[in-house]
């Protein structure tokens, strides 16, 4: 993809040099729906840096002044229609770089890429997720009760999460562009 810049982030491929970053935030992910991505050793780390490199579906996110990687955002394309989603290090919340990461992401989707819709997918426990689509204009569109099973309980049974998905077509996006 091409290298996306907004004031204080740079959103390109991932590079070889990403892998200790990459493992900081998905060594123990703060998301349930990132649990399937955890990632137990630095070996694992750069395999998974190395695949990502190689693909547009998720995006590095970077300082831009330190090229530091501190998250991730991602695209999966179904025709005209993207499912996208993000992923942040912990230690740099707070400070509006999801925001900022997302809305540079949803405005290349829909000016260069011609997306006519995204979606996204949160647990009705996240919060702050649910805050940043609504920040970015997105509506709810539906709750799924226990749709999905990240993890297990003592017994090794699934617990299922509820999850609420989000949309914006192109045309509600340039009227709040």
């Amino acid at each position: 993809m091409e290298t996306i810049e907004t004031d204080r982030l740079v959103l390109r491929n991932f590079q070889g040099g990403d892998a200790a970053d990459l493992f900081a935030y998905l060594h123990r992910p703060r998301a349930s729906c990132f649990f399937s991505l955890t990632l137990e050793t630095m070996e694992a780390a750069a395999v998974e840096v190395r695949k990502r490199g190689k693909s547009d579906d998720h995006i590095a996110v970077c300082l831009k002044e330190t090229n530091k990687l501190i998250g991730d955002v991602f695209a999966i394309p179904e025709e005209d229609t993207f499912s996208v989603g993000w992923n942040f290090n912990a230690d740099f919340s707070g400070a509006g770089f999801a925001s900022e990461a997302a809305y540079a992401l949803f405005a290349y989707l829909f000016n260069v890429k011609g997306a006519r819709r995204l979606y996204a997918y949160v647990e009705d426990h996240n919060a702050a997720s649910q805050r940043l689509c609504e920040r970015l204009g997105m509506r709810q569109e539906g709750l799924f009760k226990e749709f999905v099973s990240f993890h297990k309980n003592e017994v090794g049974d699934p617990i299922f999460e509820n999850t609420m998905q989000y949309a914006i077509l192109r045309k509600e996006w340039h009227s709040c562009d």
